[in-house]
């Protein structure tokens, strides 16, 4: 079907058309030409009218011109040239002859286009319902991916979507689950393996805890006196003599003891005041009995930390943690020379509300482990996927890191105007398009696909707990249930002989 003519100059890169028909933002068109089959996506379209003018200012004129002149309408649109279909979608060297014809890609260009070797089901095409959406697996695990949209957009069902595809391949999915959303989800391809946030000291290194602690770079004496408390913590925990699980606690217990020695260095007060302080935040966070997390990661599960009960300041610690010792495992395993043992310790982390974990204004131990591994992750066979609904506060070094991304609605100019600047694929015509996406809708583009597609995702097919609680219901239903057992009250009054 003939979609429209190019008309004026033609570049490489795009064409402009003039049709007598409406296509639709987001279609697929094929331009023959110079031997070439090559692919476009429609990216803007206008509708005007040469006779109603900008210029006319008069409404009764207006309204005779428009009476007599409806067919003067036009449509404009603009094609993005995506490459040439018989050459592995390769740019032309030549631009489109103006007067060429624009057709509507059939379906069966549009199925060899998605045919991935590890496809990942997205969805259909948004105009296309019959085309379904593949993306490869490989790029998405080594390269990295965002997942961004306002709130209520269908990012916790494209988060759920995902997971499920990956589970499908056996790929071991870490999730640092802030709203406890995953905990008690099903899903088809695979179980959900919770992990408590507890973290066993001895796993811990001399540097992590003493940031805890707020021990300060040049507060070298202090630093002296933590160090000494550390290494007999660790000693007692290891030989069993620890009379408690606060690892924060026995390192306080031990300075307290050397405080009351005559003579001894007033500083040491201090340490035990940031201990003291620490604890009330960190209390909870230590078990010596609970194992690496690490070890605890299932593959073909989706491997859950709950996060839903901890505050901020904990979760960057737990964040920061597992993210340090798994690019550290994965290089020592690197080291071996054994490909399956870098495989082996493979894991793809996907992070909720990224934008606390990793913000953008203010800095954080998780921001930066997650910034290291966004950098060096693809390596070593550590994949990340940020999640957010706030993406103008998301580090833009880590965003501009994610190589795939999938963005649903957006309606914020700045959230856009961040994420373009993150994205070198993200054109200003599909930036337009992202306030206007429905519930669901996303563009999906990157190293995970050949072309930049406009997607319906599909409606996650398991359970997890991401919706919107509906408030309106829960009340109405408490109130009704609150009358039923008043009358209830009163008919039992009324049967054993009281009258009101």
């Amino acid at each position: 079907m003939v979609v429209g003519i190019c008309v004026g100059e033609t570049s490489l890169t795009e064409v402009t058309f003039i049709s007598d028909k409406m296509p639709k933002v987001g279609e697929y068109v094929t331009i023959e030409y110079d031997g070439k089959k090559v692919l476009g996506m429609i990216e803007n379209l206008i509708r005007g009218n040469d006779a109603l003018n900008v210029d006319i200012n008069d409404f009764k004129a207006i309204q005779k011109i428009s009476r007599i002149g409806v067919e003067d309408n036009y449509i404009r649109g603009k094609v993005k040239i995506l490459g040439d279909v018989n050459d592995d979608l390769r740019l032309p060297r030549t631009p489109v002859l103006p007067g060429t014809e624009i057709q509507l890609a059939d379906e069966d260009v549009l199925n060899e286009i998605f045919k991935v070797d590890n496809p990942i089901t997205l969805g259909t095409l948004v105009n296309q319902s019959d085309v379904e959406v593949n993306v490869e697996a490989n790029p998405i695990l080594s390269r990295h991916l965002a997942i961004l949209a306002m709130t209520g957009a269908g990012k916790s069902n494209t988060v759920a979507v995902l997971i499920d595809e990956l589970l499908d391949y056996n790929v071991p999915v870490f999730v640092f689950d802030m709203h406890g959303e995953y905990k008690d989800a099903v899903f088809p391809n695979g179980d959900v393996n919770v992990i408590n946030p507890k973290i066993n000291p001895k796993y811990m290194n001399f540097y992590e805890i003493k940031k805890l602690v707020n021990i300060g770079g040049n507060s070298f004496i202090q630093e002296r006196h933590f160090r000494r408390a550390f290494k007999q913590a660790k000693q007692m925990l290891s030989d069993g003599v620890a009379h408690t699980n606060n690892f924060l606690q026995i390192m306080y217990d031990i300075l307290e003891k050397d405080s009351q020695v005559e003579g001894s260095d007033k500083q040491i007060v201090d340490v035990m005041n940031k201990i003291d302080d620490s604890m009330d935040r960190y209390s909870n966070l230590f078990d010596k009995n609970v194992g690496n997390i690490l070890s605890n990661i299932k593959k073909a599960h989706a491997n859950v930390l709950d996060l839903s009960q901890v505050d901020e300041s904990v979760a960057s610690v737990l964040v920061s943690h597992i993210l340090r010792n798994s690019l550290q495992r994965s290089k020592d395993a690197a080291h071996t020379g054994n490909k399956k043992d870098l495989l082996d310790n493979s894991v793809f982390f996907i992070l909720e509300e990224a934008h606390i974990l990793a913000p953008n204004k203010r800095d954080s131990d998780s921001k930066r482990w997650i910034q290291r591994v966004a950098r060096e992750g693809r390596k070593f066979g550590l994949g990340l996927c940020l999640v957010s609904q706030s993406p103008k506060t998301v580090d833009h070094d880590a965003l501009s890191q994610m190589n795939n991304m999938i963005i649903l609605r957006l309606v914020e100019p700045e959230d856009q105007r961040h994420v373009q600047s993150a994205s070198e694929s993200l054109s200003q015509d599909l930036v337009n398009q992202l306030p206007s996406l429905n519930v669901g809708e996303a563009v999906v583009l990157g190293l995970m696909s050949k072309v930049p597609t406009l997607v319906k995702i599909n409606k996650f097919k398991g359970r997890t707990h991401g919706d919107d609680m509906d408030i309106v219901s829960y009340f109405k239903k408490a109130v009704e249930e609150e009358a039923r057992e008043i009358e209830e009250l009163e008919q039992e009054t009324l049967d054993m002989g009281y009258d009101y």
